[in-house]
């Protein structure tokens, strides 16, 4: 039996390894115009709050509202003009960033500690309309995913306490992967827009506003949605159409074995095994600026059999409600149902709120999460497991932020031995 669950976690965390998190192409309202003059907030994006353009964005508007230790920061300033410099002049918008995580379990049966560190490199070129609302630009992420001297990377923690999720989705031992490198294009002003190259389909995929793994929740019964079998960042394609000012829908499709390791396979993958992912998404925002926070959508996805791999063909659905208010509380409520597919959960509930600090970047975010695990994918007879997250993200000053975070794990699935874990953690993130 537990050569089984094995087997099956193993197939299960090489779909949900390597993501990282939809809709939108700017910061400018369907049928309006752009201007890249206003600098990294006119940078071109598609996907969500953990796309590329929408990191670079946040994290030059994080740099200028009010911050701890000014001092530290002032040396850098030279660079942050070159920066800008080079956007205003070239459209050439680019960040890096180092993250690290520290996890330890209160209990389990393998590792209860794991370390793990991530460097990227990210950057936007808009080549085509820079300045117009019908912009094109070449997106590009390439990254270094590592353990940082323990024998797991915390991506592998939830699994080693016997729990059927991962406590953290990217802090993986993956070594260099490419993954981003396509082409992103809107057209008649804004209206319809789409991607097409190697993608991470949880840029686009079911997100809301506290979906960054980087910056937000660590587990991914907050961050994605458990019950969606995402597939590693491999060639894919999205459209997104708005109409009526406030609604979209939006879908694509993407290779279900994709590998950021080993781009160049991906061709072979993509056009000689034929299995794929696809996603269709229809939602309501309240306006175009607002429209990862107060946001209602249903999304539908259906994954091919991967015969390779072992894994049934499979569909499901999934529901998310997030409402900001008070230009500072974020509530959220989000579903999901998988029948098949590869996915961990089978059904999946979670709700929670964020809370935003006016004046510095802060955040505060609390999440619960019911999750039933799959049957197909980790074996029958498992019982249901319940999730709580708290996390806290201190803006130390434009550069640095420090998250300490606690989860809490009840009944965990593949141990039942243990009532509940408690997994503490501490993640730094340093961006240039």
């Amino acid at each position: 039996m537990r050569g089984t669950i094995v087997a099956n976690i193993a197939v299960a965390v090489s779909v949900f390894g390597l993501p990282q998190t939809a809709f939108a192409q700017d910061s400018t309202a369907p049928g309006g115009a752009s201007g890249q003059s206003a600098g990294y907030q006119e940078v071109p994006q598609f996907g969500g709050p953990a796309s590329v353009g929408a990191q670079v964005r946040s994290d030059d508007a994080a740099r200028r509202k009010p911050y701890r230790f000014e001092g530290l920061s002032r040396s850098l300033q030279p660079y942050y003009d070159f920066k800008t410099r080079i956007n205003e002049g070239h459209g050439f918008a680019f960040g890096a960033d180092y993250a690290a995580l520290y996890q330890v379990a209160s209990d389990s049966p393998g590792e209860d500690d794991a370390a793990g560190g991530v460097l990227r490199l990210f950057g936007n070129w808009t080549l085509a309309g820079r300045g117009t609302s019908d912009a094109g630009s070449l997106v590009f992420k390439v990254e270094n995913r590592h353990r940082l001297g323990t024998d797991i990377a915390p991506q592998d923690l939830g699994f080693e306490a016997g729990y059927a999720g991962l406590t953290a989705i990217t802090f993986s031992d993956a070594g260099t992967l490419l993954t981003n490198l396509y082409w992103q294009q809107s057209f008649s002003e804004n209206r319809f827009a789409f991607v097409a190259g190697i993608v991470d389909t949880t840029d686009y995929v079911d997100v809301y506003g506290l979906v960054n793994p980087w910056t937000d929740f660590s587990n991914l019964a907050f961050s994605t949605n458990p019950a969606i079998p995402a597939p590693n960042q491999g060639l894919g394609a999205a459209v997104r159409g708005t109409f009526a000012d406030n609604y979209y829908v939006l879908a694509g499709l993407a290779d279900a074995n994709g590998d950021p390791s080993d781009p160049v396979d991906g061709l072979d993958t993509f056009f000689g095994d034929r299995e794929y992912f696809a996603h269709i998404e229809a939602g309501w925002f309240s306006s175009w600026e607002d429209r990862f926070t107060d946001n209602i959508h249903l999304t539908a996805w259906h994954a091919d059999e991967r015969t390779a791999a072992g894994v049934d063909d499979g569909w499901g659905a999934a529901f998310s409600f997030s409402r900001k208010f008070d230009d500072r509380w974020l509530p959220f409520v989000r579903a999901g149902y998988s029948d098949g597919g590869g996915a961990l959960m089978e059904r999946s509930v979670s709700a929670g709120v964020g809370y935003f600090a006016t004046t510095r970047a802060d955040v505060l975010g609390f999440g619960l999460n019911w999750g039933r695990a799959s049957k197909q994918t980790l074996g029958p007879g498992l019982d249901d497991q319940y999730t709580a997250e708290l996390f806290y993200r201190l803006q130390l000053f434009p550069h640095m932020t420090v998250t300490p975070d606690l989860q809490l794990l009840v009944n965990p699935a593949l141990n039942p031995q243990e009532d509940r874990i408690w997994i503490a953690g501490l993640r730094a993130r340093l961006s240039f």
